[in-house]
């Protein structure tokens, strides 16, 4: 059943990563195949975040390895720069551009990448706009939005790229519990249409509606990953069922 790093979207071996004596990643091996979604879940300072920031190379592991469709993640400078595109991220903070409009904001980087002329990336991003639920906001600045219009246009600003992977760092915890769900709406219809995704959530039911696999994290290692019926209905470790017995009686 295992299939070789090459044919595997994300493959991640041995990774370890310290923050002083902290063991952020401790050993982490994972796969994310070629249209899987997999939530990354587990507690607070678990690893979960240094793991999707460590995959998009925003964060150098220490030991071990980060395959991208079987390609080494590459040193800071031009090849970093050009696998980065190929994966998206989406992060807690919306980390928009305050002083540019929506408009502004998606068309930036392609048109500073000359992946698109100006014209193609407006099409491309009113087209993006209206995928995710925001093309009347296309004018205003992000401060004008509501939180969850924020993170959708955040979304719609990743895809500009055509990235092949998404990871999304705990994406709906700065918003009002409201505005959750038109989050994860949007993240439904990517899942759906096939894009690979890694989503490190809160969000029990999305993680057990939405994702083909569970990954839970603890003191920063793997320490299940199955699917989400058997994660949530019969996990295998003390951890996890203690994890699960606080998040789902909340």
């Amino acid at each position: 059943m295992d299939q070789p790093a090459e044919a595997q979207a994300v493959s991640v071996r041995g990774a370890g990563k310290r923050f002083g004596h902290v063991a952020a990643l401790d050993d982490v091996s994972l796969d994310v195949a070629p249209g899987e979604v997999v939530a990354v879940v587990g507690p607070s300072g678990s690893g979960k975040s240094t793991l999707c920031r460590s995959i998009n190379g925003l964060e150098r592991i220490d030991t071990g390895t980060v395959l991208i469709h079987g390609q080494p993640l590459a040193s800071p400078g031009p090849r970093l720069q050009a696998m980065r595109r190929e994966v998206g991220m989406v992060f807690q903070q919306f980390n928009l551009f305050q002083h540019l409009t929506v408009m502004q904001n998606l068309t930036l980087a392609p048109v500073r990448s000359r992946q698109l002329s100006a014209g193609d990336a407006q099409d491309r991003a009113a087209a993006l706009l209206a995928r995710v639920g925001v093309e009347a906001q296309q004018s205003k600045y992000p401060a004008q939005l509501s939180g969850g219009q924020q993170q959708r246009v955040a979304i719609a600003r990743a895809l500009m790229m055509s990235p092949k992977i998404m990871l999304f760092d705990e994406p709906t915890s700065a918003l009002d519990p409201e505005m959750v769900n038109e989050v994860l709406e949007v993240m439904r219809d990517l899942a759906e249409q096939g894009m690979t995704m890694m989503v490190v959530t809160h969000e029990m039911g999305f993680a057990r509606s939405a994702a083909d696999s569970v990954v839970f994290m603890d003191s920063g290692r793997v320490v299940e990953h199955a699917a989400p019926s058997d994660f949530f209905d019969n996990p295998q470790t003390t951890r996890a069922r203690d994890f699960l017995g606080k998040v789902l009686h909340h």
